[in-house]
């Protein structure tokens, strides 16, 4: 690996969003390149600066008011008589009225703030080790369309065994597989063809034994549909419309 190589690479490397292919390669070449080594921690210096405290955005103290507020409201205006009604409730019945408005407040605030993060932040890891295994000549470490092949291959590579199927006849041939690392833990990338266009499939244990529906996600023109299904989760990345995707991942289950 070469300078242009590592610098191609160095956002994702200061990130922890390589493959373990690519994070050793890279790390071999900076232990005998001093630019490439400075480069590196220039990256890691501003991403370490830009997580700090200065730059997160603090709620107003006023906003859980305006929340009951707008809660209260119907479409958009509350009668002045529905307003009297309120200041001359007893105390018993304003509690009860204000206790289920400000319970359902923060369960709104709640699903706001933690679910999306969550799913953004595998889409963004999944697009990106999409995005690596084109640019980098990294798509396959096992070349093949039979799965009878590439299933083997990752037997001592993995701690579990992914299922792999060969859909050549349905119009996604199998043309390999690699590892690949997301979520801070080694993944099995199942390769997927579709005319042109690459599939990648990942593949990995789930932390709960649970079936779930699919979500849909896209970023950078890149559609991203997710799933638990018999103990495993799957994540399916491609370029390919969103309805072909989805007819390629309806044939796995």
């Amino acid at each position: 690996m070469n300078c242009r190589d590592v610098e191609a690479l160095s956002h994702a490397y200061a990130d922890s969003e390589l493959d373990l292919v690519r994070t050793t390669e890279i790390q071999q070449h900076l232990t005998v390149c001093r630019s490439c080594s400075r480069e590196v921690a220039n990256i890691r210096s501003i991403s370490s600066a830009l997580k700090s405290s200065t730059f997160y955005f603090r709620a107003p103290a006023n906003l859980g008011n305006r929340i009951r507020q707008s809660t209260c409201a119907t479409n958009g205006t509350v009668s002045l008589r529905r307003r009297s009604e309120v200041h001359e409730m007893p105390w018993k019945q304003w509690m009860r009225w204000l206790i289920p408005v400000t319970a359902s407040a923060v369960v709104i605030l709640l699903a706001i703030s933690a679910v999306p993060t969550a799913d953004k932040r595998l889409t963004g890891e999944v697009v990106s080790s999409h995005i690596r295994s084109m640019m980098a000549n990294h798509l396959t470490d096992v070349a093949s369309s039979d799965q009878h092949t590439v299933k083997p291959w990752f037997d001592g590579k993995i701690d579990f065994a992914p299922p792999v199927i060969n859909l050549a006849e349905r119009g996604f041939p199998l043309i390999g597989g690699r590892l690949d690392y997301l979520q801070n833990q080694p993944v099995a990338a199942e390769v997927y063809q579709r005319n042109k266009h690459i599939i990648n499939l990942f593949v990995w244990p789930s932390a709960q034994n649970r079936n779930s529906s699919k979500t849909a996600n896209s970023k950078k023109g890149y559609t991203v549909i997710s799933w638990e299904q018999a103990g495993m989760n799957y994540c399916a990345v491609s370029d390919l419309n969103a309805v072909e995707l989805r007819e390629f991942t309806d044939l796995l289950q």
